[in-house]
C-alpha cells in the first residue's frame, strides 16, 4: 500500500510538471515572477503552520496529536489540487494555474523535512 501510495503521488507530480513543460510556462513567466510566486507560498505556508500550531496549543493538544494536526494540516495541495484543476479548467491552461501549487508543494516538503527533523531530536523520554 506505501508503493502505491506513493506511486500515485509521484505521478499527479509527473503529470503536472509534464503539463506545465508541454504548454511552456517557464518561457511565459519571468523568474521574478517565479520568485515572487514562491515567496507568496513560503508565507502562505507559514500562516498556515502557525494557525495548526496555535489551534493545537488552544485545544491543548498532546505532543502526538499537535503533530498530526501540525503535519496534515497543511497537506492538501499538489495530489488534490491537479485532480480538481484538471476538471475545473481542463488540460489547455492547467500548467499555468498549477505553478503556484507545484511550488507550493515544492516549499512544503522542504519545510516539514526540517520541521520533522527538529522535532525528532526533542522527543521527550518516557
Amino acid at each position: 500500500m506505501k508503493a502505491f501510495d506513493r506511486g500515485s503521488i509521484l505521478l499527479v507530480v509527473c503529470t503536472a510538471s509534464s503539463l506545465s513543460m508541454a504548454e511552456h510556462i517557464w518561457s511565459t513567466v519571468s523568474p521574478w515572477r517565479v520568485v515572487a510566486v514562491a515567496g507568496v507560498c513560503a508565507a502562505l505556508l507559514a500562516i498556515m503552520l502557525s494557525v495548526t500550531i496555535g489551534l493545537s496549543g488552544l485545544a491543548r493538544l498532546n505532543r502526538a496529536d499537535a503533530a498530526v494536526m501540525l503535519f496534515c494540516g497543511t497537506k492538501k495541495s499538489l495530489a488534490s489540487g491537479l485532480p480538481m484543476a484538471l476538471v475545473f479548467f481542463g488540460t489547455g491552461a492547467v500548467g499555468l494555474i498549477m505553478l503556484p501549487l507545484m511550488i507550493f508543494h515544492q516549499i512544503q516538503l522542504f519545510v516539514c523535512v526540517i520541521v520533522a527533523s527538529r522535532m525528532s531530536r526533542t522527543v521527550p523520554a518516557n
